[in-house]
């Protein structure tokens, strides 16, 4: 079957293509209007909510981006799918319930509609819009990446596509990502992640096996491998060290409940009584999923050290790789048609978010309305998408990692929104300009960071210092402004 191995992964990837249009289709005919495409129609099931939560969590990030932050850094991304799961649990307590009565209160299209419930200030509705938006540009970017680095890896393989470049990769993953994003909306988002979460836990588990039985000596000759070549890679935290992982304990931990892209998923269930429901099925999911981000990188390391495997060109060929040459055929077709699964549909919601922040948030805040709304965002989702290509470009030859570029958009996300969104909406004492100056501050930081290329002492991940610093504006500022009086039902839901 080996000899099969190429076209058996491409005829996976193809199926796994035309399902997409297929899904597109579908979606379509189901999204009668802006509510739909945004929310989709907030008529989810609880599986169908639980595993679009995980999912979008993991994406091209945990699986193209993960297995590449191991292999280059060894043990210290442990931290990220570690703390993870306690992520999942402080936004289930923290939003499940609040975020969803106050969506239905409003009848919101958006999480900046359900922020200007809460504050009732316009401006506060814009920052959370732009930074939604720039936060989707940079966490866009890192799934168009992710997809075009595996698509090339895989057509380098043929001979029609042996010379292919990233672009050229890039620019077919971002045509079947706009065909997919702008026919079905959020709909054919969360119906795929129903698909490919449930195939992502079982490939797993079978490629950590796999991971077990590539050497002799299993999992204990592949740490003694990697130990002999550099111990601090195997160690608790990593090339790292202690302090950078602790910056990110806190990023994944708090920052998770600041992450658009998840708990708007929160807003769309049938019920206020399903996210007890949710939580466990999600962190399942998380759990078994992550086996792949681990295993791939740390395999992959010890087959580079040890001489078995050539130096790889980009730390984020880790995962194709392995599939490639030590994957059984079947199975990596399988885990290859999954992954692009993920990468598209969490691709679709960020699409989404971004999507509405334009043409719907803002526009609202400003007092306009836009006519033909749900063509509008069709259209606005094409632009998002190139503008998205062309940063993941920049960055890529920038030397960003999948991963690095993935703890940035994340980063922005967490900085901007969890004071505002995760703390607010737990604290009546929370002010408006409090949430005001504290997004700024946070965008500010990130992104001239970014620019600048400013590296922070001991690793530090710059997202988890602006989000301290953010928490920091936010609390002080409320404490010294004078408290806003709520709306009577959206103190009602806060009481809840």
């Amino acid at each position: 079957m080996e000899e099969f191995r190429n076209p058996i992964i491409l005829s996976a990837v193809a199926l796994y293509m035309i399902l997409c249009v297929g899904v597109g289709i579908w979606a379509l005919r189901r999204t009668k209007s802006s509510h739909d495409f945004f929310m989709a129609g907030r008529d989810l099931g609880i599986m169908v909510t639980a595993f679009a939560v995980f999912s979008t969590t993991l994406s091209g990030f945990g699986f193209v981006g993960g297995p590449g932050l191991v292999y280059r850094m060894g043990m210290s991304s442990i931290w990220m799918v570690v703390i993870a799961v306690l992520g999942f649990s402080v936004t289930n307590f923290l939003h499940g319930k609040r975020l969803r009565l106050l969506s239905e209160l409003g009848d919101s299209k958006s999480l900046p509609d359900v922020v200007f419930l809460r504050y009732n200030n316009n401006t506060t509705r814009v920052l959370i819009a732009v930074a939604i938006i720039l936060g989707v540009f940079g966490y866009l970017a890192t799934q168009i990446l992710a997809m075009s680095v595996v698509l090339k890896d895989i057509l380098i393989e043929t001979e029609v596509f042996s010379d292919i470049s990233l672009e050229t990769s890039m620019a077919i993953s971002c045509s079947i990502l706009v065909f997919y994003s702008v026919t079905g909306g959020i709909i054919a988002s969360v119906y795929t992640d129903l698909i490919q979460g449930g195939v992502m836990i079982v490939a797993a588990i079978l490629i950590f096996l796999t991971v077990m039985f590539t050497f002799d000596g299993g999992i204990t000759e592949m740490n003694q491998v990697i130990q002999a070549d550099d111990p601090a890679a195997i160690g608790p935290w990593g090339t790292l060290g202690m302090v950078g992982c602790m910056s990110w304990l806190l990023m994944f931990g708090l920052g998770g409940s600041g992450q658009p892209h998840v708990i708007t998923k929160l807003m769309m269930n049938k019920k206020v009584s399903d996210a007890r429901h949710i939580l466990p099925v999600s962190i399942l999911g998380y759990l078994f999923s992550g086996l792949l981000w681990i295993g791939i990188g740390l395999v992959m390391r010890a087959l580079v050290v040890s001489g078995q495997h050539p130096e790889l060109a980009s730390a984020d060929e880790a995962a194709s790789q392995f599939l490639q040459h030590y994957a059984h055929p079947v199975l990596a077709g399988i885990v290859f048609a999954g992954l692009f699964a993920a990468i598209m549909s969490t691709a679709d919601a960020f699409l989404n978010i971004g999507t509405a922040a334009i043409m719907h948030d803002i526009p609202k805040a400003m007092g306009k309305t836009i006519k033909n709304d749900l063509q509008w965002a069709r259209i606005t989702t094409v632009i998002i998408t190139l503008i998205a290509a062309v940063f993941a470009l920049w960055a890529s030859n920038n030397g960003d990692l999948v991963a690095l570029l993935g703890a940035f958009g994340w980063g922005t996300f967490a900085a901007a929104i969890v004071p505002v969104v995760t703390l607010g909406f737990n604290w009546r004492r929370a002010t408006a300009i409090a949430a005001n100056v504290s997004v700024v501050v946070s965008l500010l930081i990130n992104f001239v960071a970014k620019i600048g290329k400013i590296q922070i002492p001991y690793g530090i991940d710059v997202g988890a210092l602006s989000m301290v610093v953010a928490l920091i504006l936010f609390i002080t500022i409320s404490y010294i402004t004078k408290p806003e009086k709520l709306d009577p039902d959206v103190d009602a839901v806060m009481e809840m």
